[in-house]
């Protein structure tokens, strides 16, 4: 959202100075409120009024938080459906549920866990006690990966309070189709793998002509075997695999997805070297352009099916 100045006018002192004036005020006035402006720059402005942003009939909006070292999705379909991919980390649980509610979000139609590492799951907790979802998707893991973490059973509790059931992420489910709109699950498949991270949730999500393509934390084995299926691969949006790792969008299933635009969504100067600079020049060299939540905070994906733009330096999930 770019910065608007006003200049100020130099009116004469006397009669005529304040009837400029008070005309300038009103002008003014009449400008904020008719642009959007007022709620940013009235007093009496909350959070909500400089988070949202509006949407227009028949539009998408599909938004990277960012959550610090972790992942979160949140979309909003043309029907006003709320659907939520992942809650980052623990650390980030009551800031994540701050900043729904500042989207003026009182529930959520569904909630998708790509896979049960703390990086995704650690706030889900928080996020399931304020939002109870309608539905709860989730892969269905080997009993060997089962988590033991604390945030792990947290989850679980309260699912169970909830009285939510979780139901299986996998590949061939489609979750929601409404008009122009489908959201469907490509992995995990029937395989075994020794990465929890491959047990990943793989989410396409279809809009009119636009697709995008959301890869949890999944690694080159499932990209090969979602290559080697003939799934529906091709996005304009990919959100990268494990926050930008060289364990992820490998060459070939970068030129099956052939995207316009890369999202990583990693924290700043995390200690794992996210995003990975092999995948940053792989990336450059396809042509794509890259959006990074470390570097250009939360970003929303905008689009009517047809045209597709993008927000950025939109407000973080956490705080430092």
């Amino acid at each position: 959202m770019g910065k608007r100045t006003t200049r100020k006018s130099s009116g004469k002192k006397g009669a005529w100075g304040g009837l400029f004036a008070g005309i300038f005020l009103i002008l003014l006035a009449w400008i904020t409120r008719s642009t959007g402006l007022w709620e940013m720059l009235s007093p009496e402005s909350t959070p909500a009024a400089s988070l949202s942003l509006p949407q227009d009939a028949g539009e998408l909006q599909v938004w990277y938080i960012d959550i610090g070292q972790g992942d979160s999705q949140y979309i909003r379909t043309p029907s006003g459906k709320d659907i939520l991919i992942d809650a980052g980390d623990t650390y980030a649980g009551d800031s994540l549920v701050s900043w729904l509610q500042d989207q003026g979000i009182e529930k959520l139609d569904m909630v998708i866990v790509t896979h049960p590492h703390a990086d995704h799951i650690g706030g889900m907790s928080a996020v399931l006690q304020a939002f109870p979802p309608d539905v709860f998707y989730m892969p269905s893991l080997p009993e060997s990966q089962i988590p033991t973490s604390r945030c792990y059973e947290e989850m679980l509790l309260a699912l169970e309070e909830n009285g939510n059931k979780i139901t299986t992420a996998k590949a061939g489910v489609i979750p929601l189709e409404e008009e122009g709109l489908r959201l469907e699950f490509l992995a995990p498949g029937t395989g075994t793998y020794d990465s929890l991270n491959n047990y990943s949730a793989v989410v396409r999500l279809t809009y009119g002509e636009r697709n995008f393509l959301f890869m949890g934390d999944a690694e080159t084995p499932v990209e090969e075997e979602l290559l080697a299926n003939h799934s529906p691969l091709q996005a304009d949006v990919l959100k990268c695999g494990h926050h930008g790792s060289n364990t992820s969008t490998s060459l070939a299933f970068l030129k099956a997805v052939s995207p316009s635009a890369a999202v990583i969504s990693c924290g700043a100067d995390n200690e794992y070297g996210h995003p990975h600079e092999e995948i940053l020049t792989r990336l450059q060299q396809a042509s794509v352009t890259i959006y990074r939540t470390d570097t250009q905070g939360t970003l929303c994906a905008v689009t009517n099916g047809h045209s597709l733009s993008f927000h950025t330096d939109l407000p973080s999930a956490w705080e430092d």
